[in-house]
């Protein structure tokens, strides 16, 4: 099913060609203007921010708080019920060393708080957050896809997996512009959208 989208496209292949190159050229145009560094850093209101930046071309939902319950391979993201409540929960905690962070974004994940675009949105908040406190960052080129996917999976139950993992792939590479373009293609990647690359758009 295609999400409604601004576009007017309803072909879902042709949605997600417009969907990658449109947002992959706001995420190159969010570190080129310097407004990467107006998200608030380590809450939702820094998420939304960068969620809406990415998608705003695309659909009415950008930033927005979802307003139906999603679930993905059998497993329910926070119920919409429990949604706001989650989102203070996540706000209220540490960030003050790397176990700290990628537990505050393993419930962020857990979260799931908008439509579609989570994935995408949360890994440059992740790396925002690593930044301002660890002055480090993650170099998504280390992090397999599956492993990955796996590790986030599981996270819901425990989380020393993708704390492993990310914690192997840290880098201290976090204010240039090519790292931050090729951050984004493999964030995508993730996410199966791999027709475009970042810095030729």
């Amino acid at each position: 099913m295609t999400l409604d989208n601004k576009l007017g496209i309803v072909n879902p292949v042709e949605i997600a060609k417009a969907e990658e190159r449109l947002s992959k050229q706001k995420a190159k145009r969010l570190f080129d203007s310097g407004d990467i560094s107006r998200a608030e850093v380590g809450t939702f209101a820094g998420l939304a921010f960068i969620h809406a930046y990415l998608f705003e071309d695309i659909y009415d939902f950008a930033g927005r708080i979802r307003e139906v319950n999603l679930a993905r391979d059998n497993f329910r993201f926070a119920p919409l019920m429990y949604l706001q409540a989650s989102l203070e929960h996540i706000d209220a905690m540490p960030q003050g060393n790397f176990d700290q962070i990628i537990e505050k974004y393993v419930e962020m994940n857990i979260a799931h708080p908008f439509r579609e675009g989570n994935g995408r949105a949360m890994r440059i908040w992740l790396d925002l957050i690593l930044k301002k406190e660890l002055e480090l960052a993650i170099d998504w080129h280390l992090v397999d896809k599956e492993e990955y996917l796996s590790a986030m999976k599981r996270s819901v139950v425990k989380d020393l997996e993708i704390k492993a993992l990310l914690k192997n792939a840290l880098t201290n590479c976090i204010d240039d512009r090519k790292f931050f373009l090729m951050g984004i293609d493999v964030s995508y990647f993730y996410e199966g959208y791999s027709k475009f690359k970042a810095e030729d758009l």
